[in-house]
């Protein structure tokens, strides 16, 4: 089984690029619609302008150009911009991947490719530390 490589970039604190924001540009531009990239992906259309709209926030350039409905009806077209982010963040995912692959490669022969059995041991949640968790008193019924 090939390894699935998903990376994020946090430009700042207000400014992310993963591969959803990138996606949802890419669908964009086959669509050329809001509605429509999002039904394609499988997101609801308030989630995707939700993301268009941070995304066009996080840069001092934007992404993205709407145009109001009307007869030829309304769109949504993708800026120099925007095509950018899209051929940047392919470009470096790219370029993870191949080293990611070549990196990793002993690792990932030594990966379990199916699930745990009915007979197989479970996995158990770590345990949080003490020091973030909040301490809980047990209830004493008094009946």
């Amino acid at each position: 089984m090939k390894q699935m490589i998903r990376f994020r970039v946090d430009f700042s604190q207000a400014c992310s690029l993963g591969p959803g924001k990138v996606e949802l540009l890419e669908s964009i531009q086959r669509t050329g619609s809001l509605r429509q990239a999002a039904q394609a992906l499988g997101m609801s259309y308030r989630r995707a302008w939700l993301l268009l709209d941070g995304l066009n926030r996080s840069f001092n350039e934007q992404a993205s150009t709407a145009s109001i409905g009307g007869q030829g009806g309304g769109g949504v077209t993708l800026t120099p911009f925007g095509l950018e982010i899209i051929r940047s963040y392919r470009a470096a995912a790219e370029a993870i991947e191949s080293v990611a692959q070549r990196e990793l490669e002993g690792i990932a022969a030594k990966a379990v490719t199916s699930g745990p059995t009915e007979t197989g041991t479970r996995r158990k949640r770590l345990a949080r530390s003490g020091a973030g968790a909040p301490e809980h008193e047990p209830k004493h019924n008094h009946d």
